[in-house]
């Protein structure tokens, strides 16, 4: 029998809950953890079960007895954490972004390359089975050519000038907020479903509030783009992080010479298929499903699947990887690597007002319908 994976975490917030729920579920141990400090990190270490507390990141890093580390530290660590993680001859899953440039993006998949580690990054709504649902109707054919979309991941945690975050801050979080935190996640499905890259993009963003709980904010609350896809759809995505009543509305609408499809995150058992006489709900059930899909389907129809079931099937396709197998649509560093390219040619666009050419730095990921 393949012994558990021992797996460790940077970071002891909100994600690192969801990454340690997420590798229980796919049946690691929890070896170690750290956090901002050494207190912070016992704190989190009993509070999450983790076996014990590790007093830094470089400690966890290099500590022997780790296969795979978990990056949920500050943005502006990502790239580090994970650097010394493969130097010390781990995998990483590494939140995103990858990295706050596409330099240090490129470093990082260049480092896992040459380590031979597996390295993944968290898209983790590809593994709603609606969307592989979805995913298979674009490569079948049977929405027919797509030529529009349209997509928004709207929030309200940041709708008050008092609320505050790391992210707000810059130097922390980087120099994007709701695009690289929220936008990066929809881009990355856009291109996950249709098969094809984004091939240039314009973009407008606006800075809400000059602060927030007193300190100096200059990333984005706002971020309002137009797209074209390399086989010539257009499409609109709107981002947001002050939008009253909406919690984690993220929603993917293609639009075919036959048919339309919609996803949405919050509604994440069913998909609405348009046609011009008589549209439809089509809900999850394995049965009949796309075999994509129905491997997600971890539970029979009319048993809810949600977010953490999507985190837990991301975090056990990372773990077949690591273990040699090829997972079909796991999101790894080269995925990362092109959320930050997407974000740097946002944030210009924003600056100067041009379209921006977004050509891909590496080969696309696999796609049974890609260009």
């Amino acid at each position: 029998m393949t012994r558990p994976l021992r797996a460790g975490f940077i970071g002891g917030g909100f994600m690192a809950a969801v990454h340690t729920r997420a590798a229980t579920a796919a049946r690691a141990r929890l070896v170690a953890l750290a956090s901002s400090s050494p207190e912070r990190g016992k704190h989190a270490a009993h509070h999450l079960e983790v076996e014990r507390a590790e007093p830094d990141a470089d400690a966890l890093a290099s500590a022997p007895d780790i296969d795979v580390v978990h990056v949920c530290s500050p943005n502006r660590q990502h790239a580090e954490h994970t650097l010394a993680a493969l130097a010390n001859g781990a995998h990483v899953i590494c939140e995103k972004p990858l990295a706050l440039t596409v330099a240090d993006a490129r470093r990082v998949v260049q480092a896992a390359e040459e380590a031979g580690r597996t390295g993944a990054v968290p898209f983790v709504y590809r593994y709603h089975p609606m969307v592989r649902q979805a995913r298979e109707m674009v490569a079948r054919g049977r929405l027919g050519t797509v030529l529009t979309l349209d997509a928004a991941y709207l929030q309200d945690w940041l709708l008050e000038d008092s609320d505050h975050n790391w992210r707000a801050d810059a130097r922390t979080g980087g120099p994007s907020r709701a695009f690289a935190d929220i936008g990066s996640h929809l881009c990355d499905l856009i291109e996950f479903v249709t098969g094809r890259r984004i091939r240039r993009l314009a973009a407008r963003t606006r800075t809400v509030f000059a602060r927030r709980g007193g300190r100096p904010v200059t990333n984005e609350d706002i971020a309002a783009l137009l797209i074209e896809l390399s086989d010539g759809a257009l499409g609109t995505l709107l981002i947001s992080q002050v939008a009253p009543g909406r919690k984690n509305s993220l929603t993917l609408e293609l639009h075919g010479t036959r048919e339309s499809v919609r996803f949405e995150q919050e509604r994440p058992e069913e998909l609405w298929i348009g046609r011009r006489h008589g549209s439809q709900l089509l809900l999850r059930d394995p049965d009949g499903a796309a075999p994509d899909s129905a491997r997600l389907s971890v539970l029979p129809a009319g048993h809810p699947l949600g977010y953490q079931d999507a985190f837990s099937a991301f975090v056990t396709d990372a773990y077949r990887a690591i273990r040699g197998e090829q997972p079909d649509g796991l999101p790894t560093f080269t995925d990362g690597l092109r959320a930050v390219q997407l974000t740097e040619a946002v944030l210009a666009s924003a600056e100067d007002g041009a379209w921006i050419d977004t050509p891909p730095a590496q080969s696309p990921a696999s796609h049974p319908n890609e260009d």
